[in-house]
């Protein structure tokens, strides 16, 4: 009986290895097949990611170089660039595409690559892990597939111009002209990945009744943070293509892009940023959409056929002003449909959720107002445009550098609910019918905001002596914000907010006292003492944080999840 038992046990082991060999083999074809996916899979992106160099014929422009004529300015032929007093660049380009391009890339190559410096170690900060980041580089190559397909010709050609003078030591990323054509896709991808907001803006425009002369009036905010480094040199660029209409654009090293301009139709482009669903397929970026607008159209129905003509990646708010028209509206655009919201008034303004009928509840609109700051924000900015009316280029200044929240309520400097974010690229002021413009200098919308008139700039045939373009006697003072204790303050908190994201020692007491009415501050020191395990002291902060402003329903949400952490980790003790 023992010799049978035996015998079956070494036939059910026999038959155990047998199926374990069978599972062995079809699990190596299994994992063989994976990975023959994964490679195939990998091949494929890094190719669709490779873009074709666009067919150039003339290249006579290569040979070209700037000459240093004095001071800060250098010239190649009509075109030229400078360093005003206020540390704005000021760059004035003509001629064809590749020709503009060559002639831009050469002229700014020092902006190109410190802005290229300044990007990618904002990103390699948030970003630390140097294989997720070849992983998002993948990603991002995936959902950019096809990019050139949806770049007219002409601006593919001006952006390789620029790219032959961007620097190969990022080639880590991509060589020169997929770089910074993908570049021109970063404000799309960035706020559709995570809805990230780094494009929180205002916007607003006034005209007849509601200005001082009658005159139509526009101004904006761009709230667009990569760090502080990436601000540091603002483009004042002047282009006079061969086709279609001069234009001026606030800008900044490789970027031919528009997110703030006008052109001397006295048609105005600003883009404001709508919550959207992640990208899957390539398609026009939103900067390009403007650009081509700045361009090309005179009027407002120009400027919304061409919109229609685009398709886009994600959800964007595009404030035109024209002076033919003398008045303003917003084009609403996803990426399959388009909305005109007119509000039939002499005065308009926009954040960042849609306000036309056909788009107020669509889902993401609903969520985006819900959670966002943006209603809360636009409430603020129709409160100071009926107190400033009639609006003069001055009153303007003063709301776009309006830190406070509704009811002029102290809500700490810095917060994502007030006009002023203190974290802005650039701001700007426009006076379409004149064909004038102001443009804030550093730091954000505090620094003096410098006049230029578009006309007299195209005009000038040159520059050949390093003197000012500016209309000096119509600049706006700096504001007087910057005098004050408090600005210090602002920049010591700061300093250590910088210091949490760094994983550096925060001095939780200097933070609070710094901003007391922020709710940021209190969510640092709780954040840093939740680092310690001191969990009481973070508890208390976190309860404190949560009694005053906060910006969204997200925030919120995280500051009660610690606060919950914090008292649970208390009751085990």
């Amino acid at each position: 009986m023992a010799n049978v038992g035996r015998g079956k046990q070494n036939n059910y082991l026999c038959a155990m290895r047998r199926l374990l060999r069978i599972l062995l083999k079809i699990g190596g074809v299994v994992l063989g097949v994976f990975l023959l996916l994964l490679l195939t899979l990998t091949v494929y992106i890094y190719k669709v990611s490779d873009f074709p160099d666009p067919a150039v014929t003339d290249t006579s422009s290569y040979a070209l170089k700037p000459e240093l004529i004095e001071g800060s300015l250098s010239s190649i032929g009509k075109n030229w660039i400078r360093k005003n007093e206020y540390g704005l660049y000021e760059m004035f380009v003509e001629g064809k595409p590749l020709e503009r391009g060559v002639i831009e890339g050469k002229l700014s190559q020092k902006l190109i690559t410190d802005q290229e410096v300044a990007f990618t170690d904002e990103i390699k900060r948030m970003i630390p892990s140097h294989r997720y980041l070849k992983f998002l580089k993948y990603v991002i190559g995936f959902m950019n597939r096809g990019l050139p397909d949806h770049v007219t010709p002409e601006y593919q050609q001006e952006i390789y111009g620029i790219s032959r003078a961007a620097s190969s030591q990022f080639n880590w990323i991509g060589d020169n002209y997929d770089r910074i054509l993908s570049y021109h896709a970063a404000h799309d991808i960035g706020h559709a990945l995570q809805n990230m907001m780094l494009v929180g803006c205002t916007s607003f425009g006034a005209w007849g009744g509601k200005t001082a002369n009658g005159s139509l009036l526009v101004g904006r905010n761009f709230d667009f943070w990569v760090g502080d480094k990436f601000a540091e040199h603002k483009i004042v660029s002047f282009t006079k293509p061969d086709k279609g209409h001069a234009f001026a654009s606030i800008t900044w090293g490789g970027f031919i892009g528009v997110v703030s301009g006008m052109n001397d139709q006295g048609l105005t482009v600003t883009i404001n940023a709508a919550k959207s669903s992640i990208p899957f397929n390539a398609a026009t970026p939103v900067s390009l959409v403007a650009r081509e607008i700045l361009q090309y159209a005179a009027t407002i129905e120009e400027a919304i056929a061409i919109a229609k003509r685009r398709e886009m990646f994600v959800s964007e708010s595009f404030l035109i002003a024209s002076a033919k028209d003398h008045k303003a509206v917003v084009i609403e655009k996803t990426p399959n449909e388009l909305a005109v919201y007119d509000p039939n008034e002499e005065a308009i303004s926009c954040t960042n959720h849609y306000q036309s009928t056909a788009f107020e509840n669509q889902e993401l609109n609903v969520a985006q107002k819900q959670n966002s700051a943006s209603v809360y924000r636009h409430q603020r900015l129709e409160e100071l445009l009926q107190a400033q009316y009639p609006l003069t280029p001055q009153k303007m200044a003063t709301i776009l550098r309006d830190r406070r929240g509704l009811h002029n309520r102290n809500i700490g400097n810095g917060n994502e609910k007030a006009i002023n974010q203190l974290i802005a690229h650039h701001s700007i002021i426009f006076q379409p019918d004149s064909l004038r413009f102001w443009v804030s200098s550093n730091p954000w919308q505090l620094g003096a905001y410098v006049c230029y008139d578009l006309k007299k700039i195209e005009n000038l045939n040159g520059l050949h002596k390093d003197q000012p373009v500016a209309i000096s006697s119509l600049t706006i003072a700096p504001d007087s914000f910057l005098l004050t204790k408090d600005y210090t303050d602002y920049l010591q908190f700061r300093k250590n907010k910088w210091a949490l994201l760094t994983h550096q020692p925060v001095d939780t007491a200097a933070t609070i006292h710094a901003n007391p009415f922020f709710y940021d501050a209190y969510r640092i020191a709780g954040d840093y003492c939740m680092r310690q395990a001191w969990y009481a002291q973070a508890e208390a902060y976190y309860s404190h944080a949560l009694t005053l402003e906060i910006a969204t329903v997200e925030e919120r949400k995280s500051i009660e999840d610690k606060q919950q952490t914090c008292r649970q980790a208390l009751n085990k003790k």
